[in-house]
C-alpha cells in the first residue's frame, strides 16, 4: 500500500475496531480481550513471516525496539483503551485517547528536537480545538461526580501511545517488520495472559455471533495489519506527522459507535468532528514520503 493511503486505512481500521471491542467487552473480560485480539494479530503475522521465509527469531539489535513496543504501544495502550471503554461511552474514550498527536508532538520537541512545521502547527491546533469540544461533556461529567477513571484511562492510553511513537523514532525496531510486530503483539498477548489469571478472569460460556465477527475484524484488520502500516508510516514519516494523520480515527470512532452500539453524540461533537477532520486532512493531504526530522 503507497504510504499516503496509509493513513485513511488506519482511520478506518483502527475508528471502526472502538465499536468492535466495545462488542467483544459485552461477553469477555478486558484482559482476556485484550489477550486473544493481540494472541491472534501475532499468530497471523507470525504465519505470513514463515510463508515469506523469514528466520523467525529477531536479531539480537531489534530487542530493544521491540520491547518498548510491546510495553508502550501495544500492552499499555490496549489495555488502558479496554478499562477506558468499561469506564465510560465508546465514544468518549476513543476521543480522549486521541489527545495522544498532541503529547506525540511535546515529547517529540523535547526528545527528538521535530519542530512541527506551520501547517503541522495549523493541524495540531484544530485537531487540539475539536479534541477539547469533544471531550467537553466528559470533562463536565467528571465535574459532576462521575468516575474519574472514564477521564484516566483515556489519558493513560494517549501517553502511552505518544511514549511508544516518540520511542520507535528514537530506538526504531531492527529487522523486518513483520516479524518484529508479531513479536510485540505476541509479547503484549502474552502480558493480557497473565494479568487474566492473576485477576481470575474466564471465558464466557455462549458467543453470540456478534463478538465472533467483531473478534475476527479486531484481530485481522485492525491488529495484524493496521500495526504493520503503522510501524512502516513511522519509519517514512516524522513522528508527529504520523500521530496528527491519527486524528480522523476518533471521528470514525464516534460515527461507528453511533451505527454499531447506539452512542449519541450532542451538538457539541459534531463541532468537534469537523474541526478534527479539518486538522486530519491538513496533514494527510500532503503527508511526505521521507522524514523531514
Amino acid at each position: 500500500m503507497p504510504v499516503r493511503y496509509i493513513p485513511w486505512f488506519l482511520a478506518l481500521a483502527w475508528g471502526l475496531n472502538w465499536p468492535a471491542v466495545k462488542i467483544m467487552l459485552s461477553v469477555l473480560p478486558p484482559f482476556t480481550t485484550r489477550a486473544m485480539g493481540l494472541g491472534g494479530g501475532a499468530a497471523l503475522l507470525m504465519a505470513l513471516a514463515a510463508l515469506q521465509g523469514t528466520q523467525l527469531w529477531p536479531r539480537r539489535d531489534a530487542w530493544p525496539g521491540i520491547a518498548v513496543g510491546a510495553v508502550l504501544t501495544v500492552a499499555a495502550f490496549n489495555f488502558c483503551t479496554a478499562f477506558a471503554q468499561l469506564s465510560t461511552t465508546t465514544s468518549r474514550a476513543a476521543v480522549l485517547t486521541f489527545t495522544m498527536p498532541m503529547m506525540s508532538a511535546a515529547l517529540a520537541w523535547l526528545f527528538l528536537d521535530e519542530r512541527p512545521s506551520p501547517r503541522g502547527a495549523a493541524a495540531l491546533a484544530l485537531g487540539g480545538a475539536g479534541i477539547a469540544a469533544l471531550a467537553w461533556p466528559v470533562l463536565q461529567a467528571q465535574a459532576g461526580g462521575a468516575p474519574v477513571r472514564g477521564l484516566v484511562f483515556p489519558l493513560l492510553a494517549a501517553l502511552a501511545w505518544a511514549s511508544g511513537t516518540v520511542a520507535a523514532k528514537r530506538w526504531p525496531p531492527q529487522g523486518d517488520r513483520v516479524l518484529v510486530t508479531a513479536w510485540q503483539l505476541g509479547l503484549g498477548a502474552a502480558s493480557g495472559v497473565l494479568a487474566a489469571l492473576v485477576t481470575g478472569e474466564h471465558l464466557p460460556a455462549a458467543w453470540p455471533a456478534r463478538v465472533l465477527w467483531a473478534l475476527a475484524y479486531h484481530v485481522a484488520v485492525s491488529t495484524a495489519v493496521a500495526y504493520v502500516l503503522w510501524y512502516r508510516l513511522l519509519a517514512s514519516a516524522s513522528a508527529t506527522v504520523s500521530s496528527l494523520t491519527t486524528l480522523a480515527v476518533p471521528v470514525v470512532g464516534v460515527l461507528g459507535a453511533m451505527a454499531l452500539v447506539g452512542d449519541r453524540p450532542s451538538a457539541a461533537d459534531w463541532v468537534g468532528f469537523a474541526l478534527v477532520l479539518a486538522g486530519a486532512a491538513l496533514v494527510v493531504l500532503r503527508l511526505p514520503g521521507r522524514s523531514t526530522a
